[in-house]
């Protein structure tokens, strides 16, 4: 589906450096690499979150649908920024878009949804070219289903507090599936990274031991059932 390029400016070895801001203000040796990782990981388990913002990553999310960058938007916290292709300048002339499953899996859906957006294509191009309307006036006919590109800047923090919510089987499918691979790109960054994704990358239920969704997807018991169990085996 889409792509996600981690980009140079991504904290290399996040664990050391949270261990390294700690010393800091402990007044501990931080010249020491290894003083420092171990002291990150006890960060982490103390559940000292805020050292996980000093923790940067960036990068280009390519090829996801506007509409899922527009739900992306809406987790803010810890400072994040992101700039996104414009509908002004760039030619969207035979766009690219992307086929929801459900969609892509029905031939006469695929069809007619395929029709629709070569209709749009074709009209926002006639538009300009024809009739001299300035593309971003034709480009309000695309839709939140084309393809679209961001350049975007977080932290850890954030990354993990998003993945309580977007790794739920609840979530949107489209969600899911890009932070499952946003989750490959950052283990592939280095060893201290892919411990992090499988140790703080996880669906809320994961972490509290039951589903808080009104609606539950049954993977976890509901908080209601959890405590009877709990009662149960004491």
């Amino acid at each position: 589906m889409g792509q996600v390029t981690i980009l140079g400016e991504t904290t290399k070895n996040p664990i050391t450096l949270m261990g390294s801001r700690a010393g800091i203000c402990w007044g501990s040796d931080i010249t020491d690499h290894e003083k420092n990782y171990k002291r990150g990981l006890d960060c982490i388990a103390a559940g000292h979150g805020r050292v996980m913002e000093y923790v940067n990553v960036e990068m280009v999310l390519d090829g996801y649908s506007a509409r899922v960058i527009r739900e992306w938007y809406t987790h803010l916290g810890g400072s994040p920024t992101r700039l996104q292709a414009s509908t002004r300048y760039i030619d969207y002339d035979r766009f690219a878009y992307v086929i929801p499953p459900a969609i892509a899996q029905h031939a006469q859906a695929k069809e007619r949804y395929e029709s629709m957006m070569q209709q749009i294509s074709e009209t926002c191009s006639y538009l300009e070219q024809s009739l001299g309307i300035a593309r971003e006036d034709a480009a309000m006919l695309l839709p939140l289903g084309m393809q679209t590109k961001i350049v975007d800047k977080r932290n850890l923090r954030n990354l993990a507090d998003m993945s309580r919510q977007r790794m739920c089987t609840r979530a949107y499918h489209e969600y899911r599936a890009m932070f499952a691979d946003i989750c490959a790109a950052l283990e592939n960054v280095s060893e201290e990274w892919a411990y992090l994704v499988k140790l703080l990358f996880q669906p809320k239920c994961e972490t509290t031991g039951y589903c808080t969704e009104k609606r539950s997807c049954g993977r976890m018991p509901k908080k209601e059932q959890a405590g009877d169990n709990f009662e149960s085996a004491r």
